[in-house]
């Protein structure tokens, strides 16, 4: 509630309540939805968690250039089921950046449904290097725009009304590896159905300026969140740290 108080000034606790509620609902569909990724068909994934056509010949176009890109998506609709699609539908293989959990079992649990369909991880710790290991392969590598970094080396925004820190990693090695930036949002159709658009952010990084993809993500992910509120993670400590002074 605190969180959604800092975001939305102008909303009266009535209205904060109401989608207070609208977010468990939702996120009580999300925990289902992910364990249900343990049985699901892959007709089904492919039903439920569709393409955007402008979106899917965004990524065929790119596949046909030999490019790799970066895929930025925040914890903003089913992001856990974003994966899927992409991995049995495109050309490109995909990874995504995950922080290992630290209880074994559930880290195995959760490696399984991210990876059934054949999505690969890669360790968050070690992107840099695993991305240069896999340069000569078609991939696309997906970074989680809205986890919360140390404040000391973040890129500092504004961001739902609040000073927020965002990590700098997809900007730097996106500059360091000069791959497009895709932004992909992960929409809320109706109950257990979504629809994914993704839009090219930049073609050419190496030419951006300090922070300027930083910025960009940061606000294609708020005006998501704007327009369908209840669907975005705010259970999470997204504002525990405080600007350097």
């Amino acid at each position: 509630m605190q969180n959604m108080r800092n975001a939305f000034p102008e909303k009266t606790e009535k209205e904060l309540y109401r989608l207070c509620k609208d977010f468990f609902h939702y996120l009580c569909d999300l925990i289902l939805e992910t364990l249900k990724t343990l049985t699901i068909s892959k007709e089904a994934i492919i039903k439920r968690c569709k393409f955007d056509p402008k979106s899917f010949a965004l990524f065929e176009q790119l596949a046909k250039d030999n490019q790799s890109v970066i895929l930025v998506i925040g914890h903003f609709g089913n992001w856990e089921w974003s994966g899927h699609p992409c991995s049995l539908l495109l050309k490109q293989q995909m990874y995504v950046l995950y922080h290992p959990v630290a209880n074994k079992y559930f880290d195995r649990l959760m490696y399984h449904i991210r990876t059934r369909t054949g999505t690969k991880l890669m360790p968050m710790q070690t992107a840099y290097k695993e991305m240069l290991k896999h340069r000569d392969e078609l991939t696309i590598t997906a970074f989680i725009a809205d986890q919360t970094p140390q404040p000391k080396g973040a890129y500092w925004t504004t961001f739902l009304n609040q000073d927020t820190p965002v990590f700098k990693g997809t900007e730097v090695i996106s500059k360091k590896l000069n791959m497009p930036v895709v932004y992909a949002s992960i929409r809320k159709v109706k109950r257990g159905y979504y629809e994914m658009f993704a839009e090219l952010l930049i073609a050419d990084p190496s030419k951006t300026a300090e922070g300027e993809i930083s910025e960009m993500h940061t606000r294609r992910l708020e005006q998501d969140i704007l327009s369908q509120p209840e669907t975005w993670l705010w259970s999470h400590r997204r504002w525990k740290h405080k600007r350097l002074t």
